[in-house]
Order: structure tokens, then sequence, then C-alpha cells
């Protein structure tokens, strides 16, 4: 049973919230263009986009571990609900 609010969120049915927006761009977005912060744009989380961009993604670093924490499903956008795999 899914429910949509706002056009963002959507429910399990485990009653667990989970993001809608798509995890497949969000991987392409981190993996060529995450020194860029273009995931965190993505997920509306603009603060830490902009420190990304001006870190070039902390030296790649943050872009790396950003890129892995996608893959496992655990990044989470701007309302704190986690992207998942649909």
């Amino acid at each position: 049973m899914s429910s949509t609010t706002e056009g963002r969120i959507v429910s399990d049915s485990n009653a667990q919230k989970r993001s809608d927006l798509n995890i497949f761009l969000m991987l392409v977005l981190s993996f060529f263009l995450g020194v860029f912060g273009a995931h965190r744009f993505y997920a509306q989380r603009y603060l830490s986009a902009v420190i990304q961009l001006l870190t070039l993604g902390g030296l790649g670093i943050w872009a790396l571990v950003d890129f892995i924490i996608i893959a496992f499903g655990e990044f989470k956008d701007s309302y704190g609900y986690k992207v998942r795999y649909p």
C-alpha cells in the first residue's frame, strides 16, 4: 500500500517511509559529478552540496563515501527519508 504526500514521500507496506527520488539517477550523478555535489543538489541538500562543490567533494573522499552510501540505499534526502531501490 503506497501513498504520496506532496509528491515526495512514498510509504512502504512496512510503514517505513522512503523518498521517491530516482536512486539510479542519483548514482549516475554521484559517479560522474560527485566531486561537484550534483547528487546532493538533486536531493535538495543545498548547504552540503555547496560545501562539497567548494571542496571538490572533500578532495574526492567525500564524493566516494557518498557514492557508497547511495549504492547501499542509506542516503537521505532533504526531508530525512532514505533514497532506496524500488
